[in-house]
């Protein structure tokens, strides 16, 4: 876990080194122990850290670099009461960083409530501080992780050792390649000053039949492995080539950067007659920034991977390079603000369908590095999402790879219960990820007259411009349920033969995964009144008046038969129905607008279309329903050409209307 959370995420920390003077003695043993710290031997450091503290002194240096020497080994529960005492004791000129940093100890012990009160403080202070506005814009973000939480099932490994394990990747060959320090020796010149750890080497394991477990690990042949760290392998699909993280190492030289820090580097090996050899160090790597946790994708065309480079916004960023052949390489591009925080976002993963997995403790999570998934889109990325329990946890989750056709994947995890410092698990993906803002319509549809449910019921949501965009039929108990984007208007309608169409208005939230109730309940074609007997009818009148209909509009330049003009054209399929002696006429007329040709072409086309409906849709014998088209030659208001009108006036003349011929 130390190694991975500072070294292998290249923290490049620049600490002040002075402090208040208790006693000769004391100044002197802190100055030691800063410069231990700045070197990034946090072990060392804290010892001596601890022991002034255990004396009884106090100062804003020595508790925020007690809390630090925690928090940056991975520690993060025991980093809690100093950033506690720190605050507290020093609330005057606090680093807001120290707020964040708090922020995420608390909620590594699930203090979550006092998490989010820090967290408000942060926001105050930073304010355009991207993870304090990510926050506030998801103060829900819990209920968000608990709708997320339960789409995996995750397994121990018996693979893990007392040491640390991570990185797992596939290569392709049935086999997982992960990074460990199981085999190192446990002399002190052996051990990495940061964290009193064994180096790192890397190790492959076949897949079981299972294709969930794994058999014991082996070293990887060749010079892949040396005396510093090696990790975070990404492997070609041919698995001959492979991508990884060593220390500043190249042709048994190691490299420091200009302040005497050993960072990481990205190499590339071939595989030749079962041996790694022909290692590489990739151009854009540096002596002065760490490039690390390679990530190919699946075309081979890409490489995405973290960094601190220059155009970092954070501590550590996502990066994409063009991978060119003939070990050429484009310019490393950020991956932008959508993925990376003014925190750490490291340890990509692109999956074959291009979705993007990686860690990060800058976007709103459940403490220390949470894993974050992303889909691709026309600007590069979506926003992040939280993949939710049980894979995230309140400690740090990372490294995560995922095979889509088997749903199979791996992670590793600092969590309490598993055997060493870090551990992998295996998963199995049971349900779909929440990759966007969806909301569900649903409901029961039923006879308005009986209650009974209506099966096979055609269910349709159209925009505001009414093109249809999605389509569900009721079930066997009249059920329906139709999935919708978030922040849209939309128009619900129920259709069925021998029934009156329905449908309904409305605006979806950005509240995700909320449902709509939305039941019909259909009027049966012929069980309403039409043509009372007290009234009084003649040939020549107008049968939509007399049923009072709605009016029957068209839209500009329009013929198509909208929703709301179906309910009122059932009504006139049923006094046809009802009496078989009726005949109408259909006479359809346009507004003035256009000329005067085209508007006599266009009320052909809404005449036409007005009596095809009644006569497909109420099984009307078309001798009974004969048509003409006026175009604009009938206008019922002042809106002539030239003559300046409402909209609404306009659309008063854009009608059909009904007119008794035979009794």
């Amino acid at each position: 876990m130390f190694i991975r959370r500072n070294l292998i995420s290249f923290y490049v920390l620049i600490f002040i080194t002075s402090s208040q003077l208790f006693s000769q003695d004391q100044d002197k043993r802190i100055t030691k122990a800063d410069q231990s710290f700045t070197a990034f031997e946090y072990i060392d450091a804290r010892a001596i850290y601890m022991d002034v503290a255990q004396r009884g002194y106090s100062s804003q240096n020595l508790y925020s670099k007690l809390g630090d020497s925690f928090y940056f080994t991975g520690d993060l529960e025991d980093s809690v009461v100093w950033y506690e005492k720190l605050i507290q004791t020093y609330p005057e000129d606090l680093n807001p960083e120290y707020l964040f940093r708090y922020a995420q100890s608390l909620k590594s012990v699930e203090r979550y409530k006092e998490a989010d009160r820090i967290m408000d403080q942060f926001y105050a202070i930073t304010g355009n501080d991207k993870r304090a506005k990510s926050f506030i814009e998801k103060r829900n973000y819990l209920d968000f992780i608990e709708m997320q939480s339960g789409k995996y099932d995750i397994f121990p490994l018996s693979i893990n050792s007392k040491n640390s394990e991570y990185a797992p990747s596939f290569n392709n060959k049935n086999q997982i390649v992960f990074a460990s320090s199981r085999s190192k020796s446990i002399n002190d010149s052996k051990l990495h000053k940061w964290n009193k750890m064994p180096f790192l080497d890397i190790f492959s394991s076949n897949i079981k039949e299972d294709q969930i477990t794994l058999e014991d690990p082996v070293k990887l042949k060749g010079k892949i492995n040396t005396k510093f760290h090696e990790s975070s392998t990404s492997f070609s699909k041919d698995g001959e080539t492979v991508y990884f993280s060593r220390n500043n190492y190249t042709n048994n030289k190691l490299g420091t950067s200009k302040k005497g820090v050993v960072l990481l580097k990205l190499y590339k090996a071939t595989l030749k007659d079962g041996i790694w050899t022909d290692i590489v160090e990739l151009p854009f790597s540096s002596d002065d920034y760490s490039v690390s946790h390679p990530s190919l994708s699946a075309d081979g065309t890409k490489l995405y991977f973290a960094s601190d480079m220059p155009g970092t916004f954070g501590q550590s960023d996502l990066f994409v390079v063009d991978v060119l052949g003939d070990g050429k390489y484009g310019e490393p591009k950020n991956l932008g603000s959508n993925i990376n925080t003014e925190g750490r976002e490291t340890f990509p993963y692109i999956s074959d369908s291009g979705r993007l997995y990686f860690s990060s403790d800058g976007h709103v999570g459940l403490g220390g590095l949470d894993i974050f998934v992303s889909v691709p889109n026309e600007s590069g990325f979506s926003d992040a999402f939280n993949i939710g329990k049980p894979v995230n946890s309140s400690k740090d989750d990372f490294t995560f790879v995922l095979n889509e056709d088997t749903k199979i994947g791996y992670f590793a995890s600092n969590r309490k219960g598993g055997k060493g410092n870090d551990d992998i698990y295996s998963f199995k993906q049971v349900e779909e990820l929440i990759t966007s803002c969806m909301q569900y319509i649903e409901g029961t549809i039923t006879d308005s007259a009986t209650g009974e449910p209506l099966i096979r019921t055609d269910v349709t949501v159209l925009d505001n411009n009414r093109n249809t965009l999605y389509q569900a039929v009721s079930d066997l108990k009249g059920k329906y349920k139709i999935k919708v984007p978030c922040e849209e208007s939309y128009v619900i309608q129920a259709s069925l033969n021998e029934y009156i169409p329905k449908e309904v208005t409305l605006e979806t939230t950005d509240v995700f995964e909320f449902i709509h109730d939305i039941p019909f309940a259909l009027e049966k074609i012929g069980t309403q009144e039409v043509l009372s007997t007290t009234v009084e009818v003649t040939i020549g009148d107008d049968l939509g008046k007399i049923l009072q209909l709605e009016p029957i509009y068209f839209g500009l330049d329009d013929y198509e038969i909208s929703p709301k003009a179906e309910v009122e054209l059932q009504k006139i399929i049923s006094a046809m129905n009802k009496y078989p002696k009726l005949k109408i006429e259909v006479r359809s007329h346009t507004d003035s607008r256009s000329s005067h040709w085209y508007n006599k072409k266009l009320s052909v086309k809404r005449m036409r279309a007005t009596i095809r409906y009644i006569v497909r849709k109420g099984n009307i014998d078309w001798r009974r329903i004969p048509g003409k088209a006026y175009g604009e030659r009938r206008l019922i208001n002042k809106c002539a050409d030239g003559v300046d009108c409402t909209e609404e006036e306009h659309q008063e003349n854009r009608r059909s209307e009904f007119i008794i011929m035979k009794i």
